[in-house]
């Protein structure tokens, strides 16, 4: 009997310890942001020209391109083994460009190049679909909050792994690297313990606690991002003040843990105090609930083959093919594509912008973007949920502001006023935090959470896409015609011009953003009053 009451506490606990080490894999898994920290070193190292350089930035991205290989892997293997594949991939990927950044072996070719590149850029799309799938389906009422906490720890990588550095290693490119690729090795093999499936919650009571948990988590997350924002400030650290930055750091990162623990001990304090009094008769939804459930699975097999004899509708279970067949997905895709495509372009072209407007270190600007873009992916995952909630209001409404102010973002960059850069690597890091962290679970809201492993991972194609368009095309070309040749046979380029027109055209295409999201806010405006519905009448169940 003991057993049987310590089951649901242990069960609670590891829910969410498996989340926290969700969080630390989103923690280590932004590497793919870091190009610009060590794209000097490669471009000086292998003598490239710019749109060489920007090519190989399409070679990380055209890894989240293979991708679709997550997607189709999650709906027919554990978690642990798809964390498995990425570590591994990772640990080869960045290990090789270790060891040319470091000299320790010749310059590799171009095109070798490329492959481990590219597959530093896929092995970051097992781990996040691992992590994002699991967990969305382990806290189904709790999309929005789950998908900005978890999107935001993304954006936060590159400024905990750039701080680090600087703190830890003085900026060196090679000792970067290695970083990138032994850290997110440990991690994963951490999480392939802990992180699985488990039954989500099944009451308003359970969705109540873990909203509580989750604004733990937002106020820790965001006393990280303060902390990282107010290091970058500090002129000139010192080694000691590194090394405690560092170290204090780390244990900032690891105190979500207090969550399970509490988890369990809480839960595990009232199963004693039930079992003390043995007379207390058993509930009975529990005596139910495995005829409850066979009736439910009877009812949902029912429903299902109903469903295949009818074209689902948005807010119902999609096959990839079914959603790919709708208006919607493809209207979601573009505007995505406008907006994580665009700010992609600047992240990954960011060290030649800083070079370009006279910047000798770009890590500052590196640093903004990752912070800011953090602030932006877990305030609008718990933003546009609380207004589902309150008003039924459509999450593409939120991608929609987003890429407007975005396109102002670049606008002010092609102007490239004094501080300038300040101001633009801010704005675009919030808007691509938003795009992430709405994107993520609008898609399993449209067309359901049955394939959401693989529908998430054909919209992250837009990655690769949008950084060859604007990145390797529309960035490469335009920066090369602007540039002069070196010694050596690479380029360079000084001044606003540069870039000028770059930004100009991006700004386009986000205005062209905004109207598609418009578009779309206006075509599930039904769908969620129906959710907006469906949460009041679990709230007012409760209450009875």
């Amino acid at each position: 009997m003991g057993f049987g009451l310590d089951r649901p506490s242990v069960s609670s606990a590891t829910k969410w310890l498996g989340f926290v080490t969700a969080i630390w894999v989103q923690t280590i898994s932004g590497n793919n942001y870091t190009f610009s920290n060590y794209s000097d070193a490669l471009k000086t190292l292998m003598n490239l020209t710019q749109l060489e350089l920007n090519n190989l930035s399409v070679a990380k991205d055209v890894g989240k391109a293979f991708g679709l290989l997550a997607g189709l892997a999650s709906d027919r293997f554990p978690t642990w083994v798809l964390l498995l594949i990425g570590s591994v991939e990772g640990l080869v990927g960045y290990g090789a460009q270790w060891l040319v950044v470091s000299e320790r072996i010749q310059p590799l070719s171009y095109w070798q190049m490329c492959i481990f590149l590219c597959m530093g850029g896929n092995s970051t799309t097992w781990m996040n679909t691992a992590v994002l799938v699991t967990c969305i389906r382990n806290f189904r009422s709790n999309r929005g909050p789950v998908s900005g906490i978890l999107k935001g720890y993304v954006g936060l990588s590159t400024a905990i792994f750039t701080d680090l550095c600087a703190a830890m290693f003085n900026n060196n490119s090679a000792s970067f690297i290695l970083m990138l690729a032994v850290t997110p090795f440990a991690v994963c093999l951490t999480a392939m313990v802990f992180l699985r499936e488990i039954a989500p919650s099944s009451s308003a009571a359970e969705d109540k606690q873990e909203s509580r948990y989750f604004w733990f988590f937002n106020g820790l997350a965001i006393f990280v991002a303060l902390y990282l924002l107010a290091y970058d400030f500090i002129p000139d650290p010192s080694t000691i003040l590194s090394y405690v930055f560092s170290a204090t750091l780390l244990l900032l990162l690891a105190s979500p843990l207090l969550i399970p623990a509490y988890t369990y001990i809480s839960a595990l304090a009232k199963s004693r105090v039930g079992s003390a009094d043995p007379e207390k008769p058993v509930p009975v939804a529990a005596l139910e609930a495995p005829l409850l459930a066979a009736e439910k699975a009877e009812v949902e097999d029912v429903a299902a083959e109903a469903a295949e004899r009818r074209r689902p509708v948005i807010g119902e279970e999609h096959t990839i093919f079914e959603a790919m067949r709708t208006l919607d997905f493809w209207v979601l895709f573009v505007s995505f594509l406008c907006g994580v495509g665009t700010g992609l372009a600047v992240m990954n072209n960011l060290g030649q912008i800083g070079l370009a407007l006279g910047y000798v270190d770009v890590s500052i600007f590196v640093s903004l973007t990752s912070i800011w873009g953090f602030f932006g992916r877990i305030i609008s995952g718990m933003v546009s949920e609380y207004f589902i909630r309150k008003a039924a209001i459509p999450r593409p409404l939120w991608n929609a502001a987003s890429q407007i102010l975005m396109a102002v973002g670049y606008i002010l960059l092609a102007i490239a006023m004094p501080g300038s850069l300040y101001i633009g690597s801010i704005v675009v890091g919030i808007c691509y935090g938003i795009r992430l962290a709405i994107t993520v679970p609008t898609a399993s809201e449209l067309f359901g959470l049955k394939y959401y492993g693989l529908i998430y991972n054909i919209l992250i194609l837009n990655l690769p896409l949008g950084s060859l368009l604007f990145s390797g095309l529309l960035a490469g070309f335009l920066y090369d015609m602007e540039a002069t040749p070196t010694a050596g046979g690479g380029n360079t380029c000084v001044g606003a011009h540069c870039y000028r027109l770059v930004f100009v055209v991006m700004a386009i295409a986000c205005v062209v953003g905004f109207g598609l999201d418009i578009l779309l806010s206006i075509r599930t405006k039904r769908l969620y009053t129906k959710i907006q519905a469906g949460k009041k009448t679990k709230r007012v169940s409760i209450l009875r």
